[in-house]
């Protein structure tokens, strides 16, 4: 499952792990030229808030999009709203929204993913001007913020119907001769000659 989260906080963590290597790389990488912020300042607190609502939204959505799918590999039968309440009854995780995530399972227990709850879409709706304006600002500007843009990323992934997958597809050919599939013709899959070298070949033997 996609828990791109979590895997972003580790990386995240190593990262920082390597101080000595960082300190030598800050004297001698560039970064904007401008990297003081001199906008409004008091807007960017309000579009950071947004922003880590939201994101700690996604990091809610990425935890049970993967209990989800060991309950239906291992057969749990997992109760995601009654795991909502003990998270609050004595764990660390205490948000003030996991009763809300209670509500959305209690409402749909077959709910697959927090975002269809019409509580959490209106929330990410509402967050979504702050959250992006946090995140460009911040890159504009040269400061990190891996887990923030990592949570927008999956949100801008999950809610397209379309990815670039095919163009993946198409770049494998290109270098290997592993065929792709027409959009137009299901199911059928094809080898380009791009290099105008080679020919209609296998990836064992193919000569770009």
């Amino acid at each position: 499952m996609p828990v791109t989260l979590i895997g972003e906080a580790v990386f995240s963590r190593c990262l920082s792990s390597i101080k000595d290597e960082r300190v030598r790389a800050s004297k001698i990488l560039s970064g904007p030229t401008n990297s003081k912020y001199t906008g409004d300042k008091a807007q960017l607190v309000k579009d950071l808030e947004q922003a880590m609502y939201a994101s700690k939204i996604i990091s809610y959505a990425q935890g049970f999009m993967l209990m989800r799918e060991a309950s239906h590999q291992f057969n749990w039968n997992l109760n995601y709203g009654s795991i909502a309440l003990m998270w609050r009854g004595g764990c660390i995780i205490r948000s003030a929204f996991l009763g809300d995530i209670k509500n959305a399972f209690d409402k749909n227990k077959t709910l697959e993913c927090l975002l269809f709850d019409p509580f959490f879409q209106k929330a990410t709706t509402a967050a979504q001007s702050g959250w992006r304006n946090a995140i460009s600002t911040a890159t504009l500007i040269g400061i990190p913020v891996p887990a923030l843009s990592t949570a927008l990323s999956f949100y801008d992934g999950y809610r397209t119907a379309r990815l670039p997958a095919n163009m993946l597809q198409a770049q494998r050919d290109y270098f290997g001769a592993h065929t792709y599939e027409l959009e137009d013709k299901p199911g059928s899959f094809i080898h380009t000659n791009w290099t105008g070298r080679g020919g209609n070949v296998h990836a064992s033997n193919y000569d770009a």
